[in-house]
């Protein structure tokens, strides 16, 4: 078996978290019962391009016991808990390549070996696994039945490609579905991005200015995090919608030129790049702290941010100090990477559920279906989204109503009014 990972000798402590997170997520639990039963994905071959977690490391032995020959690389070079990456090797026989904080050759060898075995199904968060199929290599294109997506940044990347022409397989986009975006970007984000930010400064939130670039779900999440810890929350958007929904939540709304000379913590979840950039740095206090919760690390302008300081130096793990001309000091965390897995650990395994769900039923789906799928970019079905919901109800112990005949049959008329 091929694998990259950093110590095997820390394969023990890694399945116990693998153990311990298992018990979190009931529903990727299930449906990793069902398929040890019924194998449907007996002999598909798949490439999983993932934060390489806990939680990830249970999606892929569930794909495992379904019958799947399953290969798995990290989707960001700091994204890696070392811990799982081992166990994933030396206890469930799963061909991994991920070390955590890895440079950029690294990690783009550690795709390439992901793709040794010619995969028939590619998981990706951030797309970056189907850009150097479609670049690097385009022979595997012919083996592909499809892939599926978790991310945002990755989604708005396979649509462009799917706009252009370029897609050459049908991919599911898992974070379009309710159970993941309205819950995984909200609640998970939301909670992770105070962990990581916590972790590597160990400071107290109460009080603080903080600004939150981008109002999506995942702003949503953070903003509402922040503001449960006591912190005067700014808001930054260039959606009029997302604004509006901002100032009707209670925060202030202003453009970045304003709320960079007064915020104290800037948290850019966007999925752009250069949201804090040059002209931000030379207005922010002395003392600013920079983070970014967006998949790639582009968000946060840090060439401009080296060219405009004196020194850098590492004050704690992941929170690097940067002394700019005049001697203001600017700290930015965790390489400007998402702090959420960079600093901690990523989404709590109960919310992960819902998401990888998703994930193991949407390559079920395809395995059985990508003969009428075209080349473009998919919603998850919404009898899949709506058997994740249900399933995950179950597990809280939780019941809802149901409609009655005479319901259903007025929903479907027209002819009752007044």
């Amino acid at each position: 078996m091929e694998y990259d990972v950093k110590d095997l000798g820390l394969a023990a402590k890694g399945k116990d978290r693998i153990g311990w997170a298992q018990q979190s997520m009931p529903v990727l639990r299930l449906i990793r019962e069902r398929f040890k039963k019924e194998r449907p994905l007996q002999g598909i071959r798949i490439a999983a391009c993932l934060h390489v977690t806990t939680e990830t490391a249970n999606l892929a032995i569930t794909l495992q016991d379904g019958g799947a020959d399953v290969r798995v690389c990290a989707s960001n070079p700091l994204s890696t808990q070392d811990d799982v990456a081992a166990a994933l090797v030396k206890e469930y026989g799963v061909s991994t390549f991920a070390i955590k904080g890895e440079d950029n050759a690294t990690y783009y060898s550690h795709i390439l070996s992901a793709l040794k075995h010619g995969p028939q199904v590619t998981m990706d968060d951030g797309a970056d696994l189907v850009t150097t199929i479609l670049t690097e290599r385009k022979e595997l294109i012919p083996g592909v039945l499809g892939g599926t997506e978790e991310t945002t940044t990755g989604v708005v990347r396979l649509r462009s490609m799917a706009k252009n022409g370029v897609l050459k397989f049908p991919v599911i986009s898992v974070n379009d579905a309710d159970t993941k975006h309205l819950f995984d970007n909200r609640y998970g984000t939301g909670q992770s991005t105070v962990d990581g930010i916590l972790r590597a400064t160990n400071m107290l939130m109460a009080g603080m200015v903080v600004v939150v670039a981008g109002y999506g779900w995942c702003g949503h999440g953070f903003a509402s995090r922040a503001h449960g810890l006591g912190a005067n929350v700014i808001v930054t958007e260039i959606n009029a919608v997302r604004a509006l929904e901002a100032v009707m939540d209670g925060y202030r709304v202003m453009p970045m030129a304003e709320a960079a000379k007064i915020g104290q913590l800037f948290v850019t979840v966007t999925g752009n790049k250069n949201i804090l950039s040059r002209e931000h740095f030379e207005v922010m206090r002395d003392g600013a702290i920079l983070a970014n919760s967006g998949h790639f690390n582009v968000e946060i302008d840090i060439p401009a941010l080296e060219s405009m300081s004196t020194s850098k130096r590492t004050i704690r793990e992941f929170l690097d100090e940067y002394t700019l001309k005049g001697g203001k000091k600017l700290y930015l965390l965790g390489e400007g990477r998402l702090i959420n897995l960079a600093a901690a650990e990523g989404h709590p395994a109960v919310v992960m559920d819902m998401s990888f769900a998703n994930q193991a039923l949407s390559v079920e789906h395809l395995v059985r279906n990508h003969a009428a799928l075209q080349n473009q970019v998919y919603a998850v079905p919404l009898e899949i989204d709506q058997q994740v919901a249900c399933l995950k109800l179950k597990s809280l112990q939780t019941e809802i109503d149901t409609l009655t005949d005479e319901q259903i049959a007025y929903l479907a008329s027209w002819e009752e009014g007044t």
